[in-house]
């Protein structure tokens, strides 16, 4: 289950390419300010820099100090300034200030903003305002593709879903259209290209346009990759809104993996430090149980530990010879993979108290139940009391939109009164989101509302009842669940330790509606006998295929399948997927999304409630 790199599987491609292409753009653009230079860092950009450029290289190029891009006067005294930002408006004002205050004390200095991963018109826009365009150079990093792993790109956009899928916001588009033109231009061109969504025909035919307008760019190219799919995050949302049960997930629902890397605090080191620790192929035994439910975890990791200790004893009854080469050779090896144990055991241990906490058998169950259409009466009672302990705002959401998305809208929740009037913007962009959805357009309103619309006059009530109804959409899980069979028929239990399909990433459950579409799109190489799927989903006019001559491809590139996940993915969904490239025998999936995400990153994206 550990899925290490079969030697039955297509190479991957060389994915490091994409980092020292954008190591040496960034250090191009700072030496376009020649001698000694502060460079301001925002808050979001410090993570993946720090995978692409470390201090040290950054020194190397006369960056002097680093300061963060925060609501604070920069006490900087550095002549030369520059700021490495994404293209946000708030951060244009707070540099317009700290050159405005530059003027007023009569001092010059040179100033450079980097935009990544590129540069917005209302930006400069701003700066013009603000009366400083023309005291600062513009410049843009088109870093949009950070390896975290050797299958897996992301480009660290996590606001992407909320500026697309909530206020209907395309210009991060571009930036996917771009990135896939990247990609083809360095691993040559896709012969087969699948997708569904409207996003995903939006960047699919800007991308298009690129490759035409520089066509002989991947002409004669032999495709490294023989499949894309592009996805839209919002044709399956159930999968995202589900509590993650592999390992990788269960550590980011827990602890949050973030840009690669995750926070182990003093419960897990076992000491009173935290530390920062990578998770990827490159740790061995990360590698070997994130993709498998948790339930197999511990007896992998205490079988590890016997296994090493058995090494160390080997050294008892060694001579002087093979203890030299017992210690050159193997010691060091052995204390990495002795440490990492170690903190995946702690790892383990922290989730299970934090688990025990929170009752989570309870909760699975209860998600169990609302994903095959049983107890739906029960279900919503747990999630009524789930509300009324006030455990936590955004796990109730939740479960109130899995309700509500699985039972096709009719969420019979009768939501108590503190969810009251500061939730209900964020109960307005659930719906507009379609992660809330209505049983029917003039339906009343959930009780929430109407104790809300309480406290405000009638008519203003009555607006907000139309704003409503105007923005049901509809969601019909059950009928496409039974369409693509996602609620597996099991005679007895279901076994996790050798798992027969990919609803193993639930329990046995439910298999994960996209990675159900991709795996029946690939089978039949098109859409064709998928139209009734298709119509449920709303797609019909954004599910799409597009073939070339694979007279170029190879068969090794035709076992490669890139799949794009636009508005994030969740570990569940690619420890899915890497099962299914296994068990599909020789191939390899490989994963490019605009962010990671999981449930209460999706909560907190729509929420309007500062936590």
């Amino acid at each position: 289950m550990a899925f290490p790199h079969r030697p039955d599987a297509p190479e991957l491609p060389d994915f490091s390419m994409l980092k020292r292409l954008a190591r040496d753009q960034l250090i191009y653009l700072l030496e376009q300010l020649p001698g000694k230079k502060d460079l301001f860092i925002e808050a979001d950009l410090m993570s993946p820099l720090d995978r692409i450029a470390n201090v040290s290289i950054l020194k190397q190029h006369e960056v002097d100090k680093l300061y963060k891009v925060e609501n604070k006067p920069a006490l900087s005294s550095n002549e030369q300034l520059c700021f490495l930002v994404r293209p946000r408006i708030k951060n244009m004002r707070y540099i317009a200030s700290l050159v405005n205050s530059d003027k007023l004390a009569g001092r010059t200095r040179k100033y450079k903003v980097i935009f990544s991963p590129q540069k917005f018109y209302a930006c400069e826009m701003v700066l013009e305002e603000e009366g400083i365009y023309g005291d600062v150079s513009c410049d843009e990093w088109a870093f949009s593709l950070l390896p975290l792993d050797v299958d897996l790109l992301s480009m660290e956009l996590p606001e992407f879903f909320r500026d697309y899928f909530l206020e209907g916001d395309q210009r991060w588009i571009n930036t996917v259209a771009q990135a896939l033109h990247l990609l083809s231009t360095l691993y040559g061109p896709f012969p087969n290209c699948y997708g569904i969504g409207r996003c995903a025909k939006m960047a699919y035919e800007l991308w298009r346009n690129l490759e035409e307008e520089e066509d002989g760019e991947t002409k004669g190219r032999r495709p490294e990759i023989g499949h894309i799919f592009l996805l839209d995050r919002d044709v399956d949302f159930v999968t995202a809104l589900c509590s993650q049960v592999v390992y990788e997930g269960l550590v980011d629902d827990t602890f949050r993996i973030k840009c690669g890397s995750v926070d182990f605090g003093p419960e897990v080191t076992s000491s009173d430090k935290s530390l920062k620790v990578l998770l990827n192929a490159e740790d061995k035994v990360f590698n070997e149980i994130r993709n498998e439910h948790f339930s197999n975890v511990f007896g992998f990791l205490s079988q590890k530990a016997r296994n090493l200790q058995a090494q160390y004893d080997r050294r008892r009854g060694m001579d002087i010879k093979q203890m030299k080469n017992f210690v050159s050779q193997e010691l060091k090896g052995l204390k990495q993979e002795h440490r990492l144990l170690s903190l995946h055991i702690g790892a383990c241990e922290s989730i299970m108290k934090k688990k025990t906490k929170q009752d989570f058998q309870e909760l699975i169950k209860t998600e169990h139940a609302l994903l095959e259409g049983f107890n739906i009466r029960e279900s919503t009672s747990y999630i009524e009391e789930h509300i009324d302990r006030q455990v936590s705002p955004i796990e109730s959401l939740r479960l109130m939109c899995l309700l509500s998305i699985t039972e096709n809208g009719d969420a019979r929740c009768s939501l108590d009164t503190h969810y009251g009037p500061e939730h209900l913007l964020t109960f307005s962009n659930l719906r507009r989101a379609g992660l809330l959805t209505e049983q029917a357009p003039g339906d009343t309103l959930t009780a929430v509302e109407s104790k809300v619309s309480k406290l405000v006059t009638d008519k203003a009530a009555g607006k907000i009842t139309d704003a409503f109804s105007s923005l049901a959409k509809r969601s019909n899980f059950r009928a496409i669940s039974k369409k693509l069979n996602l609620i597996p028929r099991v005679d007895g239990e279901y076994d996790l330790k050798v798992p027969r399909d990919m609803a193993y990433v639930f329990s046995g459950a439910y298999v994960p509606l996209s990675c159900r579409i991709i795996e029946q799109v690939l089978e039949r190489r098109s859409w064709q006998g998928l139209d009734e799927v298709v119509r449920l989903l709303n797609c019909s006019d954004f599910a799409f295929t597009d073939m070339t001559k694979e007279d170029k491809a190879s068969s090794e590139s035709l076992r490669l399948i890139l799949v794009v996940f636009l508005g994030g993915c969740t570990f569940s969904e690619i420890s899915a997927l890497r099962f299914l490239g296994r068990e599909k025998g020789k191939r390899e999936f490989i994963f490019l999304t605009t962010a990671v995400t999981n449930s209460a990153r999706l909560m907190e994206a729509m929420s309007e409630v500062k936590a």
